[in-house]
C-alpha cells in the first residue's frame, strides 16, 4: 500500500482557484475523463508501468464478473429452495431431493470465490504499485521542474509552505486517487455492466426497465462532481496560503516570540483556514446530495422492479409466460447489489476528483515554461579561457510582482575584464538587481547584457554561472556540513582540472567524511577515501583560509564536519558570510560577484578578506556591491546608482574630487567629524569584534577558543534534523492508545454535539436501511412463491412491498444527506480547530524546544500540512460511511438472530475472519507508514530548502545535485515498496473476497435448515441479505484502511502538539487573535506584571553564567555582571562566540541562565510574568518579514491587544526612513511584500524590521546588526529617527558600525564569555589598543 496515500488532500496553488474560467457544459465530461486517464501516462512511464496498467485494468474488470455470474447460480438456488420449502409444507414430497443440486451450486460459488480472490489480489497489487511508481515519477518531475525555474517564479508563490503542501498533501491525494481504489472502481463498473448483461439474458423486459437507473446516476454524479470540484479548489487554495504563513512563522520563531506576534499571525492563519473550512462544508453538502441521490435512485429502481416482477410472476401463474421466481430473483438481486456497489463507489469519486485536481496543480508547475532554465543544455558554451567582460546596454527591468515599477532604467555599464568594479548607492537603487542579472537570475525587460560580446540569453545558463561566483547579501547555506557546503562551489566549476572531481561531489563520500567531525580533514582519515577526496579537501581548506573562515571552523567542536543547519541557521551571520565566500572562491571563478558580502563582518575580518579579494582581483573580474565605502577604496572603478540609474562612474579619487557629487556626499556621511575626532568614520571591531549571530535564525553564535559552546542544537542535533524527523523524532508521542485519542477528540467535538447527534442518527438510519431492505426482500421473495400464494396475493404484495421500497428510497435520500453533510460539517470544524491549535501550540513552544531533538521548521510544518491532510482524508463522508457500515453490521446480527438464529449464528462465526483480515491489513499498513515517514519527510525537507534558497541553488547550479539527494533519500522506499505491497494486499484481497465464501457457506447451511423444515426461504433470505450485504460492505470498509492507519498516526501527532499548548479553545475566525492573548509559554502564572512606564527599562545581570542545555559542560557566559540604567544606549562588541547574542537572548528570556539572576526594573526574569515582552522590541540581523502587506508586517510589532493605527504605522516608517519608499509604491502600505518579503531589497527589508520594532514604542530596543544592509544616507536618516525615540528607550545594540555605537553611553567588550572592558567610545579609544587600532582600520580618509 502507498506510504503517503492519505485520501483527499486539499491544497492547490492559490491561483488555481481562479485561473480557469468555467468550461462549457459539454466538454467537461470528456475533458475530465481524458484528464484523469492522462495522469497514468504522465511523467515518462516505462514499459513496466504500461504492463502494470494493463494487468491492473484487466484483472480489475475481470474481478467484477464473478459476483453477477453468481446471480445466475443464486436464481437457481432460489428455485431449489422454493421447491424444498413447498416440499416441506407438502408432506408428500421429499425436500432432500434438492440437496445434490444445491451442493453442486455451492461448490460453484466456492470456485468463483477462489477466482475472485486471485483477481482481486492481482488488481489491488497492480494498482498499488502503479500509484507508488506514478507518485515517485511525479515527485521527481515536480522537484526538477521547480529547480529549473528562476527565482522570479517564486515571487508570486508562497514558496516553502506551498512546496511542502504539494509534496505531502497533493502527492497523497494523487496516490489515493490512483491506487487500488481505481481497481475497486473498475471492478464496480464491471460488476454493474455484467449485472445488466446477466439481467438482460435472464429477463430482458425487467432489465430494460431498470436501465433507466443509469442516466439518473450519471446526471447526479456529473452535476454533484462539478460542485464538489469547485469548492475543493477553493478550499485547497486557502490551505496553501495558510501553510505559507505557518512555514514563515516556524522559520522565524524567535522574531514571532520576541514580538508576541503569534496571535496576529494566528489570526491571519485562521482566516485562511476559515475560508477553507467554509468551502469544505459546502463541498461536503454537494457530496451529501450526490450520495443521497445515488441511494434514492437505487432503491426507487428496486421498487419499480419488484412491482413489475410481481406482475410477471402473476402472468406466469396464469400461464402467460415461463418466468420463475428464480429468474426474477436473479435480476432483482444482482441489480440491487449492482446499485449498492455503485452507491458505495461514491466515497471513491471524491478521491478520484481530488487526484485529478492535485495532478492539475502539480502539472501547472511542471509544465510552466522556464525563461531561464539552469538545467538545460541549450545555448552557446564559452571556452574556459573567456576573459569575463560584462556590458549592460540600455537595460531596463521590473519585477514580475510589480511590472509597472522599473527597478533599472536604461542602464549602460561596462565591467572590464580582470578589473575590480564597485557599485554603491542608496538602498533600493538597483544594485542587487544588477548582480542578479549578471548571474542570470533575472532577465532584463529591454536592452541586453553581454559577456565578451555574447548576449547572456544566447549562452548556456549553467555554463555562464560556472564562470560567475555570487556571494549574496543574505547568503544561505544548505542543511549539510560546512565541508559539504564549501565543496558545493566546485559542482559547476568550468576549470578542466576540476572536472574529474564531479563524480565524488555528486556521491555521498563527502557526507560520510563529514561524519568524522574533527577528523574530516585529518590526512590519515582523508587518505582512506582516495586521492580525489584528498584533492577536494585541499581545495576546501585553501578556500576557507582565503575567506578567513579556517580559524573559526577549526575551533568548532566538529570542525569542518559541523552541520550548518537549515539555511545555515546553526552558524552566526558573519560565519555564514565567510563560508559562503569560501564556497565562491573554491572554484577560482573568472567573475567574483560580491553583494554586500562582508556586511556582517568586523573590521579585522573584513580587512583580511579585502586583501584576499584584492589579490584575487589581479587575475579575475571582481564586481562588489558595498555600503561601507572603506571596502572599495582600492576598486579600479566605482559606479554610483540612484533610483535605477547610473549617476556617476570613476575611480575613488576621481569621485571624491567632485565635492557636490553623490559619492562624495555618501563618503562625507561616513567620515562625519573626522577633522575633530580620530575615532570617527569607522566601524568598531577588529580582533575583538566579529559578527553576532543572527537573532532570526534558529542559532546563536558558534564557539571561539577556549569556550567551545555552540548552538542550542549543535551538530549532532543538526544531524538528527538531517535525518528528517517524523512524529517520533520530533519528540511528539505517536503511540497514543486509541482510547486516549478518542477522549481527546471528544473535547473537540463537544461544541458540535448537536450536529454529531444528528449525524449519528442519520448514519444509524442509513445503516439500518440495508437490513430493512433485507426484511422487505425476504418477505417479497416469500410472497412471490407460486406454491404458497395466489395470483391476487402476488399482485397485491408486489404493490405493497414496492411501495415500501420507494419509501425506503426517500428515507435513504434524507438519511444519507443528513449523515454526509453533518459529518462533513463536524470534520471541517474539527480540522479547523486542529490546524489552528497546532499552529498556536507550535508558536507557544520556547526557542529551545524548536531547536532541540532535531526539530526543524520543515519537519514541524508537516504536522500542519501532511498530518492535517491525513486526518482530513478520513473524515466527513468516509467516517460517515464507516459508521453506517458498523451500524448495519450490528443491526444485521440482531435482525438475523430474531428471524433465524440457527442460520445467523453459523454465519456469524465467519465474522472473526472478516475482522482479522481487516485488522491485519491495518497493522501492516501502520508499520509500513511508520517505517517510511522519515524518508518522505527528509526528502520533502530537501525540496523545501532548495526552494527557500533558490537563489543559492541557481547561482551555484546545484539543481542536479539537489535532485540527486532527493532521489537517493527515496530510493530505499521504492525498493521496499513491492515487498510491502505484496504482503499487505493479501489481507485486502481476503477482506474483499471472503464474502463469497460466506455466501457459499450460508447457502449450504440455510438449505440444510430449510430441508429440515426449521426455517422457510423467507427467513433465510432475510438473514442472507442482511448478513451478506454487511460482509460485502465490511470488505469495502477495509479498503479505507490506509486512510484510517494514517489518520490514527496523524491525529496522535497533532494531539501531541496541541497537548503542549496552554489551551485548546478556538474562537471563530472572526476573532481568532483573541483566542489566546497569552502566547508566551513561560508567561503564565501569578507573578507580578511589569509596570508600563514611559522611560526605558533598567537591566541588571548578577553573576550570570550560562551553558546551552545540549552542551552543559561548555559555558558560554561566565559570571557576567553589569547594570544598564533606564534610557541608556549600550553597545555590545566582541568576537564571534564571545556570548554577545547569548546576552541578548537571555534578556529576551529565550533561555534561562544556568546560575545567577537577571532583573528588569527589579523583577527577576526567572519568575513568570504575563506582559514582560510587551515592552521589548527586537531588530534582528536578518529582517524576518512575512508574506503580507507592508501594513501587516509593520503592524505585527504592535503590543499584544493593541492594533496599530495607520498613523502609528506611518510614524514608525518615517522614523525608520522607509515611509517615502512605501508611499511611492503603487498600492502604498497595502503593497504585498511576497514570501519572506522577497519583493523588497535587503535595505528596505531591514528598515521595515526597524519600523516594526518602533511601532511598539518599546522601553527596551534590541538591535542586532540592524543597519548592516543600509547605505550611509539611509543609516544617517535612520539614526535621526532612533535618536528621537531613544530618550524614552533603553537600547542594547550588537554592532560593528561606528555610526551606531559611537554615541553609546557605554560599550561592553565581550570576550570569552566575560565582560573584559566597558566604557564610552572615547574611553575605549584612549585605553584599549585593539579597539583603537581596529576602529582606525576602516577610516575612509
Amino acid at each position: 500500500m502507498s506510504a503517503e496515500e492519505k485520501g483527499l488532500a486539499e491544497k492547490p496553488a492559490p491561483e488555481t482557484a481562479v485561473a480557469t474560467p468555467p468550461a462549457p457544459p459539454a466538454p467537461p465530461l470528456s475533458k475530465k475523463l481524458f484528464g484523469y486517464i492522462r495522469i497514468f501516462f504522465s511523467a515518462d512511464p516505462t514499459w513496466t508501468d504500461h504492463l502494470l496498467l494493463l494487468i491492473g485494468t484487466i484483472s480489475a474488470l475481470a474481478a467484477g464478473v464473478p459476483f453477477p455470474l453468481m446471480g445466475i447460480v443464486f436464481g437457481q438456488l432460489v428455485d431449489d429452495m422454493n421447491g424444498a420449502t413447498c416440499a416441506v409444507q407438502n408432506a408428500d414430497a421429499d425436500p432432500f431431493r434438492y440437496e445434490h443440486d444445491i451442493n453442486d451450486k455451492v461448490l460453484i460459488i466456492v470456485y468463483i470465490a477462489i477466482a475472485a480472490f486471485c483477481l482481486i489480489y492481482i488488481y489491488v497489487l497492480s494498482w498499488s504499485l502503479i500509484s507508488q511508481r506514478l507518485a515517485a515519477r511525479l515527485r521527481n518531475k515536480y522537484v526538477s521542474a521547480l529547480l529549473r525555474q528562476p527565482p522570479a517564479f517564486f515571487d508570486t508563490r508562497a514558496a516553502g509552505g506551498e512546496v511542502s503542501t504539494r509534496l505531502h498533501g497533493d502527492m497523497a491525494a494523487l496516490q489515493a486517487g490512483t491506487s487500488e481504489k481505481v481497481g475497486v472502481l473498475l471492478a464496480s463498473i464491471s460488476f454493474f455492466i455484467t449485472a445488466y448483461v446477466v439481467a438482460f439474458v435472464k429477463q430482458a423486459k425487467l432489465a430494460g426497465i431498470l436501465v433507466s437507473l443509469v442516466p439518473a446516476y450519471l446526471a447526479s454524479g456529473l452535476i454533484g462532481g462539478a460542485y464538489f470540484q469547485k469548492y475543493m479548489i477553493k478550499a485547497a487554495g486557502a490551505i496553501a496560503s495558510a501553510s505559507s504563513i505557518a512555514s514563515e512563522a516556524l522559520k522565524n520563531v524567535i522574531v514571532v516570540q520576541a514580538f508576541g506576534a503569534a496571535p496576529r499571525l494566528e489570526a491571519k492563519f485562521a482566516d485562511h483556514m476559515a475560508t477553507a473550512r467554509d468551502a469544505g462544508i459546502k463541498r461536503g453538502m454537494s457530496a451529501a446530495i450526490q450520495a443521497g441521490l445515488l441511494y434514492f435512485i437505487a432503491y426507487a429502481g428496486n421498487a419499480l422492479a419488484f412491482w413489475e416482477g410481481s406482475r410477471m410472476v402473476a402472468d406466469a401463474m396464469a400461464g402467460k409466460g415461463d418466468e420463475t421466481i428464480g429468474q426474477i430473483y436473479t435480476v432483482i438481486f444482482i441489480l440491487v447489489d449492482a446499485c449498492v456497489v455503485l452507491g458505495n463507489i461514491s466515497p471513491l469519486l471524491p478521491l478520484l476528483g481530488g487526484a485529478q485536481a492535485a495532478f492539475d496543480r502539480l502539472m501547472k508547475d511542471i509544465e510552466e515554461p522556464s525563461p531561464i532554465d539552469g538545467t538545460s543544455d541549450k545555448g552557446v558554451v564559452l571556452p574556459f579561457e573567456t576573459r569575463g567582460e560584462i556590458r549592460f546596454e540600455n537595460v531596463s527591468f521590473s519585477y514580475p510582482s510589480r511590472p509597472d515599477q522599473l527597478v533599472l532604467k536604461n542602464v549602460d555599464l561596462t565591467f572590464p575584464a580582470g578589473k575590480h568594479t564597485a557599485i554603491v548607492g542608496l538602498s533600493g537603487s538597483g544594485k542587487s538587481t544588477v548582480a542578479a542579472m549578471i548571474s542570470r537570475l533575472q532577465d532584463p525587460n529591454s536592452g541586453k547584457i553581454t559577456m565578451d560580446g555574447y548576449d547572456l540569453k544566447e549562452l548556456n545558463v549553467r555554463n555562464l554561472r560556472g564562470f560567475v561566483s555570487l556571494v549574496q547579501q543574505e547568503p544561505s547555506l544548505l542543511d549539510r556540513s560546512i565541508l559539504e557546503n564549501i565543496a558545493l562551489g566546485l559542482i559547476n566549476s568550468p576549470k578542466p582540472e576540476h572536472q574529474r572531481l564531479k563524480d565524488i561531489l555528486h556521491s555521498h563520500e563527502l557526507a560520510d567524511l563529514a561524519k568524522k567531525g574533527k577528523d574530516s580533514i585529518n590526512p590519515a582519515t582523508v587518505s582512506s577515501f582516495g586521492p580525489l577526496v584528498q584533492e577536494i579537501i585541499n581545495l576546501i581548506q585553501h578556500a576557507a583560509t582565503e575567506a578567513d573562515a579556517a580559524s573559526f571552523i577549526e575551533r568548532l567542536d566538529k570542525g569542518y564536519g559541523t552541520y550548518a543547519g537549515p539555511s545555515g541557521s546553526m552558524v552566526s551571520g558573519g560565519q555564514r558570510q565567510r563560508v559562503a565566500l569560501a564556497r565562491a572562491l573554491i572554484r577560482d571563478p573568472k567573475i567574483l560577484l560580491l553583494d554586500e558580502a562582508t556586511s556582517a563582518l568586523d573590521s579585522a575580518s573584513e580587512r583580511r578578506i579585502q586583501e584576499a579579494v584584492d589579490r584575487a582581483a589581479k587575475s579575475r573580474t571582481v564586481i562588489s556591491i558595498a555600503h561601507r565605502l572603506s571596502t572599495i577604496r582600492n576598486a579600479d572603478k566605482i559606479v554610483v546608482m540612484e533610483a535605477g540609474k547610473v549617476i556617476e562612474e570613476g575611480s575613488y579619487d576621481e569621485l571624491m574630487a567632485k565635492e557636490d557629487g553623490a559619492f562624495a556626499k555618501m563618503a562625507n556621511l561616513q567620515t562625519l567629524g573626522t577633522a575633530h575626532k580620530a575615532e570617527a568614520g569607522s566601524s568598531v571591531s577588529g580582533e575583538s569584534i566579529e559578527s553576532s549571530s543572527s537573532a532570526t535564525g534558529t542559532s546563536v553564535e558558534k564557539p571561539s577558543a577556549p569556550q567551545v559552546a555552540v548552538t542550542p542544537a549543535p551538530a549532532p542535533a543538526a544531524a538528527a534534523a538531517a535525518a528528517a524527523p517524523n512524529g517520533d523524532e520530533i519528540g511528539i508521542d505517536t503511540q497514543r492508545p486509541l482510547s486516549n485519542v478518542i477522549r481527546s477528540l471528544a473535547r473537540f467535538l463537544r461544541p458540535s454535539l448537536g450536529w454529531l447527534l444528528l449525524a449519528i442518527f442519520s448514519a444509524v438510519i442509513v445503516g439500518g436501511t440495508f437490513s430493512g431492505s433485507g426484511i422487505l426482500f425476504g418477505f417479497t421473495v416469500s410472497s412471490l412463491n407460486p406454491c404458497s400464494s395466489t395470483m391476487e396475493k402476488v399482485l397485491y404484495y408486489g404493490k405493497f412491498f414496492g411501495g415500501f421500497l420507494f419509501m425506503l428510497a426517500c428515507i435513504e435520500f434524507l438519511a444519507n444527506f443528513g449523515a454526509w453533510s453533518c459529518f462533513a460539517l463536524i470534520a471541517e470544524k474539527l480540522l479547523y480547530a486542529m490546524r489552528v491549535l497546532s499552529f498556536r501550540s507550535l508558536m507557544e513552544q520556547g526557542v529551545q524546544w524548536h531547536q532541540s531533538e532535531g526539530r526543524s521548521p520543515s519537519s514541524l510544518l508537516t504536522i500542519i500540512t501532511k498530518d492535517s491532510a491525513s486526518v482530513g482524508a478520513f473524515s466527513g463522508s468516509t467516517i460517515g460511511t464507516v459508521f453506517s457500515i458498523c451500524v448495519n453490521f450490528i443491526a444485521a446480527i440482531i435482525l438475523s438472530h430474531i428471524f433465524a438464529w440457527k442460520i445467523a449464528i453459523v454465519c456469524l462465526s465467519i465474522v472473526p475472519i472478516l475482522l482479522g483480515t481487516g485488522l491485519m491489513q491495518l497493522r501492516m499498513l501502520a508499520r509500513y507508514e511508520e517505517r517510511h515517514a522519515e524518508a518522505f519527510n527528509k526528502a520533502t525537507s530537501v525540496a523545501v530548502e532548495a526552494v527557500q534558497t533558490i537563489k543559492t541553488v541557481a547561482a551555484l547550479s546545484l539543481e542536479h545535485e539537489v535532485l540527486g539527494s532527493y532521489q537517493r533519500l527515496l530510493k530505499n522506499n521504492r525498493d521496499e515498496m513491492v515487498k510491502a505491497a505484496a504482503f499487505t494486499n493479501i489481507w485486502l484481497a481476503l477482506a474483499n473476497s471472503i464474502s463469497f465464501l460466506v455466501y457459499a457457506f450460508a447457502y449450504w447451511w440455510g438449505s440444510q435448515r430449510i430441508m429440515h423444515g426449521e426455517y422457510t426461504q423467507r427467513d433465510f433470505f432475510i438473514v442472507l441479505v442482511a448478513m451478506l450485504v454487511s460482509a460485502q460492505l465490511w470488505g469495502q470498509m477495509f479498503s479505507l484502511a490506509p486512510e484510517f492507519s494514517r489518520a490514527r498516526l496523524a491525529i496522535s501527532r497533532i494531539l501531541g502538539v496541541i497537548g503542549l499548548g496552554s489551551n485548546d479553545h478556538v474562537h471563530d475566525s472572526s476573532s481568532p487573535a483573541s483566542s489566546n492573548k497569552n502566547l508566551d509559554p513561560e508567561a503564565t502564572g501569578e507573578a507580578p506584571n511589569f509596570v508600563q512606564k514611559k522611560s526605558g527599562v533598567q537591566i541588571q545581570f548578577s553573576n550570570v553564567s550560562f551553558a546551552y542545555p545540549s552542551r552543559p559542560d561548555h559555558p558560554v557566559l561566565d559570571s557576567v555582571s553589569f547594570t544598564i540604567q533606564p534610557g541608556q544606549f549600550v553597545g555590545l562588541i566582541g568576537p564571534s562566540g564571545a556570548g554577545k547574542s547569548t546576552i541578548m537572548n537571555l534578556v529576551q528570556r529565550l533561555y534561562a541562565p544556568t546560575s545567577g539572576s537577571i532583573t528588569i526594573d527589579g523583577v527577576d526574569l526567572s519568575s513568570p510574568t504575563s506582559n514582560f515582552r510587551d515592552s521589548v522590541a527586537l531588530v534582528p540581523q536578518e529582517a524576518a518579514l512575512f508574506d503580507g502587506s507592508v501594513k501587516f508586517n509593520v503592524g505585527l510589532g504592535a503590543r499584544p491587544g493593541h492594533e496599530a493605527s495607520d498613523s502609528e504605522i506611518e510614524e514608525a516608517c518615517r522614523l525608520a526612513s522607509i515611509h517615502d519608499v512605501v508611499a511611492s509604491l503603487p498600492e502604498g502600505y497595502e503593497t504585498e511584500c511576497g514570501a519572506s518579503a522577497n519583493r523588497l531589497s535587503g535595505g528596505q527589508r531591514q528598515r521595515l524590521a526597524i519600523a516594526r520594532a518602533l511601532v511598539r514604542k518599546p522601553r527596551l530596543l534590541l538591535l542586532d546588526e540592524s543597519t548592516s544592509a543600509l547605505d550611509a544616507a539611509s543609516e544617517a536618516a535612520l539614526q535621526e529617527g532612533l535618536d528621537k525615540v531613544a530618550k524614552d528607550t533603553t537600547v542594547l545594540a550588537i554592532t560593528h558600525r561606528l555610526h551606531t555605537v559611537q554615541k553609546a553611553d557605554v560599550i561592553f567588550v565581550v570576550e570569552g564569555g566575560r565582560i573584559v572592558d566597558s566604557g564610552t567610545h572615547q574611553e575605549l579609544m584612549a585605553r584599549r589598543e585593539s579597539y583603537r587600532v581596529n576602529a582606525m582600520q576602516q577610516m575612509l580618509q
